[in-house]
């Protein structure tokens, strides 16, 4: 130890400074060398992460059995598509629809008829808050008259909560229209749409788990006595169609799905 010191001491001033400024360029060295070797790393991950999230969102999660093989005859009810433009199509599939259902519904027996509307959004669930009935029906001409909190009851006895929304459009066309929604976020079916507004709810699903997810609900047609018996008719197949809380697709036992119907 004694020699060390001794021979450090021993040096001349001009040999320590040499010395010194030899550390503090190796010192400089190492440190630009880390600082270059994280901001590169740190670009590759970005562009790593940010191709990985463009994939998510560019490709949609898939259900085990895709909305379209929803059956076109529910007990009484007969299916008919409902056309939406491909503009609105493209749309909805960009921002926040992986899967959906669009048709309209008629009774055999009454002749009630419904427009039953089922989006499924899973790799964008925070996407499906700008197609909300209280947003989306103004921005298409729709006056709304009121909103309430309701409920229906299935054919199995289950209560469901719903919202009820009643529109109309003025001059020239006279409409008017109810709609009854819902909302099912991750198999927990709700009217609150703070289940999935946050930032958590909006998070891009970047694992491509078809069980997590937000789907949206509408029946709607001018008589509020026929989309509530379409709700209690149809509403529960639809939630089979779609992952519980545990994950599961219960349509995938489906046994007496045959020829698009559901008896």
């Amino acid at each position: 130890m004694y020699t060390t010191k001794a021979g450090y001491f021993g040096t001349s001033p001009k040999a320590r400074s040499k010395a010194h400024a030899t550390i503090g360029k190796t010192s400089a060295c190492l440190i630009w060398f880390c600082t270059a070797f994280l901001i590169i790393f740190a670009g590759v991950a970005y562009r790593v992460l940010a191709s990985k999230l463009a994939y998510v969102i560019g490709s949609p999660v898939e259900l085990p059995i895709p909305l379209s093989d929803f059956p076109m005859k529910v007990g009484n009810w007969v299916g008919e598509p409902l056309l939406i433009p491909s503009t609105t199509i493209d749309y909805m599939r960009g921002h926040f629809a992986d899967d959906f259902l669009s048709r309209r519904y008629t009774n055999i027996v009454n002749d009630a008829w419904v427009d039953v509307y089922v989006v499924y959004s899973s790799s964008q669930p925070g996407g499906i808050l700008g197609h909300q009935p209280l947003i989306c029906y103004p921005a298409h001409g729709w006056i709304c008259n009121s909103t309430e909190q309701s409920q229906f009851r299935l054919l199995t006895g289950q209560q469901i909560p719903c919202l009820i929304h009643r529109f109309h459009r003025s001059s020239p066309w006279h409409d008017q229209t109810i709609v009854l929604n819902l909302y099912i976020v991750n198999g927990q079916i709700t009217t609150n749409d703070n289940l999935f507004s946050g930032p958590l709810g909006r998070r891009p699903n970047i694992a491509g788990d078809p069980a997590r997810y937000v789907a949206q609900v509408q029946i709607s047609s001018v008589l509020e006595s026929s989309i509530r018996e379409a709700a209690k008719d149809i509403t529960n197949a639809i939630f089979d169609f779609l992952p519980d809380k545990d994950g599961l697709v219960k349509a995938t036992q489906y046994s007496n799905v045959q020829g698009g119907a559901l008896r």
